[in-house]
Order: structure tokens, then sequence, then C-alpha cells
């Protein structure tokens, strides 16, 4: 599988946008509410505030990006995976849909597949 994302936690989102696009000099993509995205040669790196308790740690998520969400899901839960939701859009950029779905590994992280339709 390809990596399709990383996302890193973030307490002013603008600041953070300043270094890594001024500082480390990463491209950036756009930003969309409270939401950065930079290109990372292939891999998108996405700063953002953490959307709820849970995800608020210094750890990133890693978004890993299948072709086929429904099947890979089945599969993952087949070999054991536990989902902590079902596939599901969770942005719509012009005519380009982005669905996810979020398991956990062994160690407790939270990890996400994704596909763009």
């Amino acid at each position: 599988m390809k990596l399709g994302q990383i996302a890193v936690n973030v307490e002013i989102v603008e600041r953070a946008v300043a270094f890594y696009k001024n500082v480390i000099g990463l491209p950036l993509l756009f930003e969309t509410n409270g939401l950065a995205f930079f290109e990372c040669e292939g891999t998108r790196l996405l700063l953002s505030r953490p959307e709820t308790e849970e995800f608020n740690h210094p750890s990133s998520v890693l978004y890993f990006q299948v072709k086929d969400l429904n099947g890979e899901v089945t599969r993952m839960k087949e070999a054991g995976a536990t989902f902590i939701d079902e596939p599901h859009m969770v942005a719509k950029i012009g005519e380009v849909e982005t669905w996810m779905a979020f398991f956990k590994d062994t160690e407790g992280n939270t990890h996400a597949l994704m596909s763009e339709i």
C-alpha cells in the first residue's frame, strides 16, 4: 500500500502553515476549514488542530491510500483489524471525493485507509 497522507496535530494552524511553508519549504496545496495540506513528494501532509480529544496527542495518523476502499476494509477485517467506523466521505474538492475508514493498530494507534474517487 502507498502512504497517502500524514496528519500532524498543531495548536495554531496559521503559525504552523507559515513554518512548514516558509521554514521547511514545503509547497502548500490548499487550505480549507482549518486544514492545511502540503505536498511531500507524493504524500500529503495535513496540519490541523485535533478533531476530538481522542486525536489530541503528539503522534501522527497514517492514511494508507488504496484503490478499493470497501474491498480493503473487508480484507483487513477478515485479517483481524478493528475498524472504528465504516467507509465514509470526508471531503469533496471539485469533482473528487475523499473517502476514509479509520482503524486501530495493535498498539491502540488510529490510522486510516483512504480512497479518492
